[in-house]
């Protein structure tokens, strides 16, 4: 066993929050060099990070198994603690920084010795890792009584916890404080949390041992910067890596060790519940409470010496032979299987790399290999590749025999196309959270054999092949791991409900296209004055999108309002979709709906409730600027029937007139002329004159207006009738269609009516053509003798034979019998007591003709043929 240094060691003692690790990093940037060794890659690279800042990064090192950056001025190196390069030889390869010694030498987590895994390495480093002045072992205060047996000139400092640590009981996830880490102890069990606190709350960050320092920072800068308020980890946490954590949970209390699955210690327990709290910061502890109300619990004891950092001390380390004799492969593991000869050591149980060794050493071309203490040393150097992706001996072992079969044959180096081969195969960055991390076990494989500086022909090339690989993968897992577990949509509304009173102003932004954003993530798209939440947001997060929606678009809204007041007449528009209430709207979108009012022409408006948040006096503005633009469309394309309702409340127009306009107006302009009857005979010739500067016209079936039969005026005065009445939209005839099948529906045959369209049987003409025809037909007629009416009258507007006989019917006309022998004859006989009166002297030609030249756009006779 190695014998003591006689150089002074300070051993600095305490539970976690004590800023032991700080101390350390400040004694060695007060020294002309310096080395600290870690638990953890991923601390190593932390603490990296922090001394290059005070130093500069020419003269700072950091070396782990995987990576290696050595400037050539390196004062101060931060390494694993399996990386600590100690004594020579001791790396892998024979690096020259072995032969180099540093003014000040620290050890974190030195109570790892108590580790059956990795205690070995940390006792060594306890025993034999020195500093030129100063020496500093960093660990629990459990450790104590370990420092006076093996250190017993150490001075032993006691470092107080700088804030209190209190027991919070079990807390279920969806009532877990913010700024929570909840730690697990498999990686299935940390991605099923951190899947329920995406559904709950939005999403957390992500921490493992196995992750690469690069997707670890980013996971942990996430927590950090508050994009999400919960941090689900392994017990990776209570290695000293440094968060702004106020509440840790136990997802569980139990851990499989390697060997077996077991109950945490109360020092396990100490050292990740410590960090909870931040310097003078206190903290809280607990466990999760699982569904059916059955968790782990601590014991009371357990609780009051976490409470109350009072620890069972540790009575003994693991220890193996740091510097084995190279003289043999038997003389090796001989050593490393050697008992230690102190009370409070224990042999290290057979680790991975002794385990491959004696494989290998089974081997008869190994030992024909393995001769000479540079060869045992480079056996021994490919037995430590660690097994990284967690394989096993056996097949670890043969990847290992692969290796050494290389390095002990020709130039001793890997074959460069296999190297470049294996990393090809990992060189994807598609697959799922557990892929790419598998992927990322792989790279750190081949690092590792890329920072042995003499099993590679070019290892600085391939070195930074390997860390470019994993940098590329690491972004890829913190993609897949943020998409997987992070909802950060809902996080920003989780935040945006516990702001009280306004307290937290977060920024919302809407662009050009309507899409809202708050603190940045799009939540839905604003069009008009709705909101639409996102399409792709979960069911359970439509109300806090449409409460975020409306705590903070008050000013949006706000500020359209005031444009909606201001805005041209052609930015407004009346909807008349069939099957949908009629509305108004505004840029593409509905503000309001028309709802019966005092008369036909003057409906109610309902401002759409999106706008209920405006203010009294912006609701105000957006309905009167809406009435103005209403009144005017309405005087616009239904002015004779505005003219109507004044006329019919006009005491100076006549009575009589005022008969035939009051009930021509309530039914929108067209109505049947038997309804009227009595009112147009009352007509003296000066009240049929005024009617027809009015624009009504007398047809011998109907009463209408022609003007109110376009298609505009005749969608407006639909779309009136439906508010009106409080009906949905119903379907408006084709424009420019004179004829058409007869709806089946009663309210659509109505709907038809009022657009001006008269009943025939199975089809319906428009009211201006059968007045049209009326006039023809009786043109046509000499007295009361029979005639035949053209036969393209009927075809030109697309009227079937029964369809005309009922117009003919209508009209006033009978069938006329045939002469005997003859065949029936389409012929008929005036039968009427009046005569129509002429409008107008006939138009020569044929009653064909003479509609077409009414209608220019009628077909021709042939064509209709």
């Amino acid at each position: 066993m190695a014998s003591f240094s006689a150089q002074p060691v300070v051993a600095v003692l305490g539970p976690t929050n004590t800023g032991k690790t700080h101390l350390a990093i400040e004694r060695m940037c007060g020294h002309s060099s310096g080395m600290i060794g870690f638990p953890l890659r991923l601390l190593a690279r932390e603490v990296y990070d922090r001394v290059v800042a005070i130093k500069g990064k020419e003269r700072v090192a950091l070396i782990t198994g995987e990576e290696k950056l050595v400037p050539p001025n390196a004062q101060y190196f931060l390494t694993t603690a399996e990386s600590m390069p100690i004594s020579p030889g001791l790396l892998a390869g024979g690096d020259k920084q072995g032969d180099r010694d540093y003014a000040f030498v620290a050890l974190d987590e030195a109570q790892l010795g108590a580790d059956p895994e990795r205690g070995h390495v940390f006792t060594d480093r306890l025993l034999r890792a020195r500093g030129r002045e100063e020496t500093m072992i960093l660990g629990s205060e459990a450790l104590r009584p370990m420092i006076r047996a093996l250190v017993p000139d150490a001075e032993i400092i006691g470092r107080p916890r700088f804030s209190t640590l209190t027991y919070a009981g079990a807390t279920k996830l969806s009532r877990l404080p913010p700024r929570s880490a909840i730690v697990a102890f498999s990686a299935e069990e940390v991605y099923a949390v951190a899947e329920m606190l995406r559904r709950l709350r939005g999403g957390a960050a992500v921490v493992m041992g196995a992750l690469s320092p690069r997707t670890r920072n980013a996971q942990v800068a996430m927590f950090q910067a508050g994009e999400v308020d919960y941090l689900v980890a392994t017990d990776a946490i209570g290695m000293g890596l440094n968060m702004d954590v106020a509440h840790v949970a136990f997802a569980s209390l139990r851990k499989f060790d390697g060997r077996r699955a077991r109950r945490l210690t109360i020092s396990e327990m100490a050292q990740i519940a410590g960090r909870a709290g931040r310097h003078q910061r206190d903290g809280t502890f607990g466990t999760l409470a699982l569904e059916g109300g059955s968790s782990a619990r601590f014991e009371d004891e357990e609780v009051d010496a976490i409470e109350a950092h009072h620890f069972p001390p540790i009575d003994h380390l693991y220890w193996r032979e740091g510097a084995p004799s190279l003289a043999s492969v038997d003389a090796l593991i001989a050593d490393l299987e050697r008992r230690p000869d102190r009370p409070v050591l224990r042999a290290a149980p057979q680790a991975i790399d002794l385990s491959v060794l004696k494989r290998l050493a089974e081997e008869d071309w190994v030992r024909e290999r393995a001769r000479g203490k540079p060869m045992i040393a480079r056996l021994w150097a490919a037995c430590g590749l660690p097994d990284f992706r967690k394989t096993g001996p056996e097949p670890h072992s043969r990847l290992v025999s692969r290796i050494f079969r290389h390095l002990s044959e020709g130039s001793g180096h890997l074959p460069k196309n296999w190297f470049a081969d294996e990393l090809a195969r990992l060189d994807s960055v598609q697959g799922d959270v557990e892929t790419l991390a598998d992927r990322i076990a792989g790279v750190r494989t081949w690092a590792y054999i890329a920072h042995r500086a003499d099993w590679l022909a070019d290892a600085d090339h391939w070195a930074e092949r390997t860390r470019a690989l994993e940098e590329k993968l690491s972004d890829a897992l913190h993609q897949r791991l943020t998409q997987r577990f992070v909802d950060r949509r809902t996080s920003v509304l989780m935040r945006d409900l516990g702001a009280k009173g306004g307290d937290l102003a977060l920024p919302v932004k809407v662009d050009d296209e309507g899409i809202v954003t708050v603190d940045g993530e799009a939540i839905g798209r604003l069009i008009g004055f709705r909101f639409k939440p996102d399409h792709l947001a979960r069911h359970g997060d439509m109300k806090r999108l449409m409460a975020a929606a409306e705590r903070r678009l008050g000013s949006e809204l706000a500020s359209r309002a005031r444009q909606l007041a201001a805005d041209e007449d052609g930015h407004f528009s009346l909807a008349t979709d069939a099957g949908r209430p009629v509305a108004i709207f505004w840029r593409g979108d509905v503000v309001a709906r028309l709802e019966k009012g005092r008369t036909l022409l003057t409906p109610r408006i309902r401002l759409h409730r999106a706008l209920d948040p405006l203010s009294p006096a912006d609701h105000a503005g957006v309905e009167q600027r809406l009435a103005a633009w209403l009144e005017g469309r309405i005087q616009r394309e239904l002015k004779p029937l505005a003219r109507y309702f004044e006329a019919a409340r006009d005491p100076a127009c006549p009575p009589s007139l005022r008969a035939l306009l009051a009930p021509l107006a309530e039914a929108g302009g067209i109505t049947a002329r038997a309804g009227i009857a009595s009112a147009i005979e009352h007509l003296d010739r000066e009240g049929r004159s005024r009617a027809e500067r009015l624009d009504v016209k007398l047809g011998t079936i109907d009463v209408y207006s022609p003007t109110l039969l376009k298609p505009e005026p005749t969608r407006w005065r639909i779309a009136l009738f439906a508010a009106a009445e409080g009906q949905l939209m119903p379907e408006l005839p084709v424009p420019g269609a004179v004829s058409m099948a007869t709806p089946a529906d009663t309210a659509a045959c109505e709907a038809m009516v009022r657009a001006g369209y008269r009943a025939l049987g199975a089809q319906m003409l428009r009211v201006d053509l059968v007045e049209r025809l009326a006039r023809i037909a009786h043109d046509s007629r000499s007295g009361r003798a029979p005639f035949t009416p053209d036969p393209g009258l009927a075809t030109s507007l697309g009227l079937r034979h029964a369809s005309f006989a009922q117009l003919m019917l209508a009209l006033g006309f009978r069938a006329a019998s045939p002469a005997k022998g003859e065949i029936a004859a389409e012929s008929w006989v005036w039968k009427g007591k009046r005569e129509p009166r002429k409008e107008r002297p006939a138009r020569p030609g044929n009653a064909f003709g003479a509609l077409a030249e009414l209608y220019p756009g009628m077909p021709s006779r042939n064509a209709a043929r």
